[in-house]
This record gives structure tokens, C-alpha cells and sequence, in this order.
């Protein structure tokens, strides 16, 4: 069994560890309907419209308060 010759200092294991904590950036793909950005497998919030199906009222913009 191999066994290693000398001990990984604190920062090489460190930085190793934290390499699976990476934030990458939001992926984001054109809607057919009306050409926005919108995140992929979701409803296209300008239009309302998901594989080719009106599925929201974009009519009826409540305000947040």
C-alpha cells in the first residue's frame, strides 16, 4: 500500500477541499417566445411562457410592497 513520504501542509489540503465550493455563474438561455434571458427548465418570467405553453399571466403584475 502506498503510503506518502512527507506531510501536505495546511494550505495544499485547504485549497484542495475548497476547490467543490467554486460559485459559478448562473447559466441563462434565450426564451423562444419573446428572446430574454431566462434560467433554463423554468418559466420565462417577461412572457409567462414554457415549452411553447402560455403557463403564466404576465397580464395581472402585482407590486410588491
Amino acid at each position: 500500500m502506498g503510503v506518502p513520504k512527507r506531510k501536505h501542509s495546511k494550505a495544499r489540503v485547504r485549497s484542495r477541499r475548497s476547490e467543490w465550493r467554486k460559485i459559478n455563474s448562473i447559466a441563462l438561455v434565450e426564451c423562444p417566445q419573446c428572446h430574454k434571458l431566462k434560467p433554463p427548465h423554468r418559466a420565462c418570467v417577461e412572457c409567462g411562457h414554457y415549452n411553447q405553453r402560455s403557463v403564466i399571466d404576465v397580464t395581472k403584475k402585482s407590486k410588491k410592497k
